[in-house]
């Protein structure tokens, strides 16, 4: 364990804090998504990747975590209006201890990933159901408490957009992943996913101001993760395999929001969770065709 890292995502969730989680979130993609270009031309992103985007500075893990739970506890501190609110600078409080707790689940953070050696998805569920837990009181799958059935799941016209949606970017993530393997750019064919989520993050400033953009990085990095592994395995007719986890992201990311994220007073990320779990299958699939 860098000892030093350990100290600096106190830092990294204090920035979660004061920023707000989804503007530190939007860093994440930015600092993804160029450190992923420069991997690609071949003049070294690491550490924009590794230490910027994924680290100890504005890792997910870190500074996403640590501002879902500084909203988490201003919400249930009566300091803010809503503990789900990851759009709001809570620098704009005023309060020391709402940035204490950002800084403290920075920590927490850096502790959990460490322990378990996955991806910061898992870590930013994890912190995210501790945070409902500890300073929510609607429980895990929230309070609905309207006159009609609650919906779990899009059905109609709200799963057939789901589909179209979740195919599309399947399709564009996945073909231009076998051109690249096609005309032999491996550098960037092996970073392709991370640029894929780079650009899904950043496009989260059109939500955050405003604009009916939806997150998608939950369907562009699975996507992309299941287009390499199976371009890899059976070349371009791989593709296919990251079209399929496309439309999948888009699924699952609708009904772990409704179902975990929806008449809640605090926030669990739909995306985080979404990607952790096809991670996990896209790895085991993975392992299954290159046996």
């Amino acid at each position: 364990m860098d000892i030093l890292a350990l100290i600096a995502a106190f830092g990294g969730g204090i920035i979660g804090a004061y920023m707000g989680a989804l503007p530190a979130f939007i860093m994440t993609g930015i600092y993804a998504l160029v450190g992923g270009v420069l991997t690609a031309a071949g003049v070294g992103g690491d550490v924009a990747v590794n230490y910027l985007a994924f680290g100890s500075f504005v890792g997910p893990h870190i500074a996403f975590a640590g501002g879902v739970a500084a909203a988490g506890y201003a919400g249930r501190k009566g300091k803010l209006a809503s503990g789900t609110d990851i759009l709001s600078s809570l620098n704009g409080l005023g309060e020391p201890d709402v940035l204490l707790v950002g800084g403290i689940f920075g920590v927490l953070g850096f502790l959990i990933h460490y322990c378990i050696g996955l991806l910061p998805g898992i870590t930013v569920f994890i912190l995210a159901v501790v945070t409902r837990l500890a300073f929510g009181k609607t429980g895990l799958t929230g309070k609905y408490t309207g006159s009609g059935k609650r919906e779990w799941f899009a059905t109609g016209k709200g799963f057939v957009y789901n589909v179209v949606l979740g195919g599309g970017i399947g399709i564009v993530v996945s073909f231009i992943a076998a051109f690249l393997y096609e005309n032999e750019f491996t550098a960037a064919f092996s970073i392709f996913p991370i640029v894929c989520f780079g650009f899904a993050a950043i496009t989260l400033i059109f939500t955050q101001t405003g604009f009916a953009t939806p997150a998608t990085h939950h369907i562009f990095l699975p996507s992309g993760l299941a287009a390499v592994a199976g371009i890899t395995a059976w070349g371009p007719a791989g593709a296919l395999l990251g079209v399929l986890f496309g439309i999948l992201g888009s699924l699952l990311g609708d009904l772990v929001g409704k179902s975990l994220n929806s008449h809640c007073d605090t926030h669990i990320d739909p995306p985080a969770t979404t990607i952790f779990i096809l991670t996990i299958v896209i790895n085991a699939v993975s392992s299954v065709i290159n046996a």
